[in-house]
């Protein structure tokens, strides 16, 4: 039985088949251009803004197959699930006609902005300030790090806080930042790991911004902010699964051809077994993230919430051995360019950290899913 519909099972193969024809060593502005053409980067944005009308149900779908092709697209977590749902979900309509119809056509890319360095992913100790100004638009100084794909976004949707005017506490709230903008400036952060995306620290120095830079409403930026941290908890997992089905793929293509006495290696028990614990820890995690993706689509932020942190812990985990054990079946070709494993032993980690940390969700599903005393 196929526990998916018609419709995502075609949409499976289709972009599978293109996955394929660009493969492990893609150019990253022709499949993002290609991926564009064939509406899969904008499949979860309203129609009426040139989206396909779908959810984070084909969306994360979308980038599974590509990473299992061995060509993810970073971007997807960010511009179109992030920054694309919460303008969809809480953006005025001159908002939505500016940015949607580019974030769904692929030729607009929206960066996202959380991370400070004294602060984490921790919105409730975030120090970027958003103070009004004279003529009624906004000001805004702070610090962000680790920002992906600043240089070629658009703008960048920024998490910030303004003061509450009733009980002078912080509250947090999302503006767009266009890239030019005076006094946000940016520094690549030199990283050991190789991606098309390179992350940034940024800087805004008082930054001048419109009244309208405000997304939504500024009572209700804690619930904004949250309506896009779950979707990107869903596509860090559709990424880590994508990463691991790559790696597993080579493992098993490998097993079954490398013969060194009688039989293949992947005859050998020792071989078979992991690689097989592998594919069933994927597979699990895949579950998962189905159903955090259509308790979502559904409406229902909180199921969702608790289900898209434990989708993208099971996925990370899944993904670090789906690696691992093809390192090990492979041995010293494990290890070279040729079958392109080496360097996921860096990325594969990378889903374990962000954009929470495996303990961090650890913390969240023993407090809020099991009712236990809060330990932070």
């Amino acid at each position: 039985m196929n526990v998916e519909s018609e419709e995502h099972t075609a949409l499976r193969a289709a972009v599978s088949a293109l996955g394929q024809r660009h493969g492990r060593g893609h150019d990253r502005e022709e499949l993002w251009a290609d991926a564009a053409k064939l509406g899969y980067l904008g499949v979860n944005l309203p129609e009426a803004y040139g989206g396909g009308g779908g959810g984070m149900a084909e969306l994360s779908l979308v980038l599974e197959e590509l990473g299992a092709a061995g060509c993810p697209l970073l971007m997807m977590v960010v511009s179109p699930a992030i920054c694309g749902t919460v303008i969809a979900r809480f953006g005025t309509d001159e908002q939505k006609r500016r940015w949607l119809p580019g974030l769904a056509d692929g030729s607009v890319t929206m960066a996202f902005g959380i991370t400070e360095p004294d602060a984490g992913s921790n919105s409730h100790r975030i120090t970027t300030t958003a103070r009004r100004a004279d003529d009624g638009g906004w000001i805004l100084t702070g610090r962000k790090v680790f920002i992906s794909g600043v240089d070629i976004a658009e703008a960048t949707l920024i998490v910030g806080r303004t003061e509450d005017a009733r009980t002078g506490s912080l509250k947090p709230c999302l503006f767009i930042v266009p890239r030019d903008t005076p006094g946000f400036t940016r520094s690549q952060i030199d990283m050991e790991l190789h991606a098309h995306e390179k992350q940034f620290e940024l800087v805004l120095d008082d930054v001048a911004l419109p009244a309208d830079a405000l997304v939504g409403d500024e009572d209700a930026g804690l619930l904004q902010l949250f309506a896009g941290l779950n979707p990107e908890r869903i596509m860090t997992a559709a990424f880590a699964i994508g990463m691991g089905r790559y790696a597993l793929a080579q493992a098993v293509d490998y097993a079954r051809t490398r013969q060194v006495w009688k039989a293949p290696i992947g005859a050998h028990q020792a071989i078979a077994h992991p690689l097989a614990q592998a594919h069933i820890e994927l597979e699990l995690a895949r579950l998962m993230m189905q159903k955090a993706a259509a308790l979502y689509d559904a409406g229902d932020d909180i199921a969702a919430g608790e289900a898209a942190n434990m989708a993208k812990y099971a996925a990370a985990e899944a993904c670090v051995e789906a690696v691992d054990q093809a390192v090990h079946t492979l041995g010293g070709n494990g290890l070279t360019r040729e079958y392109g494993l080496a360097a996921l032993v860096t990325a594969a980690r990378v889903a374990r950290i962000a954009p929470v940390s495996r303990e961090m969700i650890l913390n969240y599903v023993s407090h809020q899913s099991l009712g236990l005393p809060k330990s932070y």
